[in-house]
């Protein structure tokens, strides 16, 4: 059976007021891993491309939320590739309720993943950086691991390696989520009081310290209320578990030959920062940066703490496609990194595997 699955066009990307889909790009379908109908969307750069960014969301997250980011990468000259994984978006939902976060099996959301690369791959000019955060991340990063090689470097925001499970350990939340799996409860919510997006707060849900782009997300969501995940299943969280467990291994991290920079808020609420060091120190071309005071979506952060992962971007950008090959543009200034609270950690593993 052929991998390369059809693509039809004018799939749709929602526009609001002061949050628009960026010039020069299309929404597109695509069939995923069991022929689940997904949402992709290409945008080409007005210059000429001097690579391709693939842009993979984290949990919840639809190429809406990224239209500013998307915008940050054409202005670079990248062409750009982005995709709402399966059960978000306007993907196909896995379950009648649409609001369940729910996910069946890593393997699943890999084959899509792959799928994805090969349909675009002869529209993608060379070279490709990986970009993924949270969810996203921690799917890029296995991909390489099962051994992807078509990309030139990553760069990880925040990558979901070790969630952060509160009270509990993860030993008491492992064995929950399979049991619950096991028993037939994989589509039921973790939580008994329902977690309703169109409820959430800056003050309370916000994972970045930029009120201005948290709101925009919150008009884009009701102005698109189709695009809403609320709360997470049992299924999803034996899903997130088992890929944070894969990724945990240093003999196949070593494996890994693409370099992969690992960008991580230093005030993550939701995921352990020490899993990303250990895991940047395991891998043959690993680098682990640390931005001081922000929170889980660096992307989604003040200017100031966005910076440090688009300085990383542009080194990289410069060291595989210099811009003077291009279209040479003014320099870019950045804040002196120690006002800003910017690290870049070397730091030792301070967890292990099995921790």
């Amino acid at each position: 059976m052929n991998r390369v699955a059809a693509f039809a066009a004018n799939a749709p990307l929602m526009s609001i007021p002061g949050a628009s889909a960026p010039a020069g790009g299309i929404g597109e379908w695509c069939r995923g891993a069991g022929g689940l109908r997904l949402r992709a969307a290409f945008w080409l750069p007005q210059g000429t491309p001097r690579g391709t960014v693939v842009l993979s969301p984290g949990r919840t997250e639809p190429i809406e939320k990224y239209y500013e980011v998307i915008g940050d990468f054409l202005d670079r000259d990248f062409a750009v590739l982005a995709h709402d994984w399966r059960g978000q978006g306007l993907s196909a939902r896995l379950l009648p309720d649409r609001l369940k976060g729910h996910a069946r099996a890593v393997e699943e959301y890999l084959d899509d993943y792959s799928r994805l690369l090969d349909t675009f791959e002869s529209r993608m000019p060379q070279p490709w950086i990986m970009v993924g955060h949270s969810m996203g991340g921690c799917l890029n990063l296995l991909s390489l691991m099962a051994g992807e090689t078509r990309f030139a470097s990553a760069l990880l925001s925040s990558p979901m390696l070790r969630l952060k499970t509160g009270k509990r350990s993860m030993w008491s939340v492992r064995f929950a989520a399979r049991w619950n799996v096991r028993h037939g409860k994989a589509g039921e919510y973790v939580l008994d009081d329902y977690d309703d997006p169109f409820e959430h707060t800056f003050e309370k849900d916000g994972l970045t310290s930029d009120r201005a782009r948290y709101e925009r997300w919150r008009e884009q969501l009701y102005a698109c209320p189709h695009l809403a995940v609320g709360g997470i299943t049992w299924g999803w969280l034996a899903f997130a578990v088992d890929a944070g467990e894969r990724v945990m291994k240093p003999k196949v991290l070593k494996r890994v030959k693409t370099p992969v920079t690992i960008v991580q808020g230093g005030d993550d609420a939701r995921v352990w920062k020490t899993a990303a060091r250990w895991v940047a120190k395991r891998l043959p071309r690993g680098k682990y940066v640390e931005v001081t005071a922000a929170k889980h979506e660096v992307l989604m952060e003040v200017d100031e703490r966005r910076w440090p992962f688009f300085r990383e971007f542009d080194d990289l950008a410069e060291q595989l496609a210099p811009r003077e090959e291009y279209a040479p543009q003014a320099e870019t200034v950045y804040p002196t990194p120690e006002a800003e609270g910017f690290q870049e950690t070397p730091a030792p593993a301070v967890i292990s595997p099995s921790a």
